[in-house]
């Protein structure tokens, strides 16, 4: 599904309006109409109960005077709350009139008034409608605004928001200040990449959207870089299991990992790779640990590597580089740790092999160390950081990265030319041609040691299996984020990162299922 940044929605307006002759009344009658049949299959029938609607300035303002003239007609009692009568232009001061003459209760508040009446409104009403400010805010909420915004999450009534949580940033999720947190924001043509990213999960609640008009060929013909990953979307990416298939049709994945008290992290991406459906898994391992992985999974295949002791190191580079004949993929960096002859090892290994590679945890930190390597690899490289990782990678702060974790991720992506995913609530995928992916999967019971590692193991087995480091990183991180989601249904936290591994076939079925 795609996901129009707020420049782009105002282009898909215009398009439509000019382009196509549909008139922006039209949409905004859409807009309103939708909404209130939203709400209603979501909270219920609204005929006899107070609803508070608040007005700002605009077209999402508007949009709000529409669903107050449709709640009317449904023998509501809508109240209006106008916070900017005199900013109410074009199609939003045509149903301004509207409501006028249907003589809906209105009063105004401006800058210093008493929020003593607002207050009273808010406790007394079934329902709070925010139409205050749309997609197109981008300065922090200052004034009465603010007031009434922080007045609105303080009592408790349910809110809906229109078109997305005012004082929300529509790109990237993050809040301009005082912001609204809704129990349901019903958002116009196509979701927005802030709804689904940052703290706009959260503060949109449940998320509904609704067609208003925009000719899908208006959509197709804008070209949206950003989309939200969807079973539509990815199931079709999935490797086909022929009757005739062996071990060997389904890629064979050399995973560099593990070291001396670490040896989990290598086992669980070998177990990620081998659940996701990889024919053949070999481990490349300290020599010292190798009866440790013959042991915990046996169904890998190890490369026993002598040189560094308890860790890898670069003296062992040919014998990886030997090892790494006849596979498809590697992935490298779980549990590996960061001793010099083992970041010798990762660099050498990053630079020059011609497969494609995952690189996850040790191997970002080696990274972050010795950036210069990171450009111009031979080969894709998708590398999978969290907040904390990317932010040494790109020189930041975790702080600044989460701020803005979708313009962080499509930078890093297209200045070294890799394929990047930032993990976390959102997990976002970028490429290097600037395509841009939000995940919905994955629950707060995920956050345990182990998990980041079966990710690596899935999206490594992936990209053996023939899919490409997009499409193998897309699907990764939703089939990964899936079957945590599938544990947490029974439980919503106490899961391990083993569990998930071995939860991931039923996943992938789900996936399949609907792909037919």
């Amino acid at each position: 599904m795609k996901l129009p940044t707020a420049q782009q929605m105002r282009q898909l307006d215009r398009t439509a309006i000019e382009e196509y002759s549909i008139p922006g009344l039209v949409l905004m009658e859409n807009a309103g109409r939708g909404t209130v049949a939203a709400l209603r299959q979501q909270l219920g029938e609204p005929a006899g109960r107070t609803v508070a609607i608040l007005v700002g300035p605009g077209n999402n303002g508007g949009d709000g005077l529409v669903i107050a003239r449709h709640l009317h007609q449904l023998g509501a009692l809508p109240r209006l709350l106008l916070l900017a009568p005199d900013k109410l232009a074009g199609d939003a001061a045509v149903n301004l009139a509207i409501v006028r003459r249907l003589g809906l209760p209105m009063e105004t508040l401006g800058p210093g008034d008493d929020l003593a009446p607002v207050r009273r409104l808010l406790r007394h009403s079934w329902l709070a409608v925010d139409a205050l400010f749309g997609t197109g805010l981008k300065r922090p909420v200052e004034g009465h605004f603010a007031a009434v915004i922080e007045l609105l999450n303080e009592v408790p009534v349910p809110v809906v928001a229109v078109d997305i949580p005012s004082g929300l940033d529509a790109d990237n999720g993050r809040p301009l200040g005082a912001c609204v947190r809704a129990d349901l924001t019903v958002t116009f043509a196509l979701p927005k990449p802030g709804l689904v990213a940052g703290r706009g999960r959260q503060l949109a609640g449940r998320l509904e959207v609704v067609d208003i008009g925009i000719p899908p060929a208006a959509v197709h013909d804008l070209g949206i870089a950003t989309e939200l990953l969807t079973p539509a979307l990815i199931s079709p990416w999935l490797p086909r299991r022929e009757a005739a298939a062996h071990k060997g049709t389904f890629g064979h994945l050399l995973a560099v990992a593990g070291a001396e008290g670490k040896t989990g992290a290598a086992i669980l991406c070998g177990q990620g790779a081998l659940r996701a459906g990889t024919g053949l898994v070999t481990l490349a391992v300290p020599k010292k640990c190798n009866s440790v992985f013959e042991t915990a999974l046996t169904e890998a295949m190890t490369l026993p590597l002598a040189a560094g002791g308890g860790r890898l190191s670069i003296d062992d580079y040919e014998t990886v580089a030997a090892g790494s004949q006849g596979k498809q993929a590697l992935a490298v960096g779980p549990g590996l740790g960061t001793a010099t002859e083992t970041a010798g090892m990762v660099l050498r290994l990053y630079r020059e092999c011609s497969l494609p590679m995952v690189v996850d945890a040790d191997g970002l930190n080696i990274l972050a160390a010795n950036p210069e390597a990171i450009a111009a690899p031979p080969a894709p490289r998708i590398l999978t950081p969290h907040p904390g990782e990317m932010g040494r990678l790109a020189g930041r702060s975790s702080k600044e990265v989460q701020a803005d974790r979708l313009g962080a991720a499509a930078a890093f992506a297209r200045e070294y030319r890799v394929y990047l995913v930032l993990k976390g609530e959102g997990t976002i995928i970028a490429a290097p041609d600037g395509r841009l992916a939000i995940n919905p999967t994955g629950n707060p019971g995920m956050a345990a040691g182990g998990m980041g590692d079966v990710l690596t193991g899935i999206i490594g087995g992936l990209l053996a299996q023939g899919l490409d480091p997009w499409q193998a990183a897309c699907l990764g991180v939703y089939a990964h984020g899936a079957a945590g989601d599938r544990l947490a249904a029974a439980a919503p936290f106490g899961f391990l990162a083993a569990e998930l591994a071995r939860e991931l076939p039923a996943a992938l079925a789900d996936l399949a299922a609907r792909a037919s």
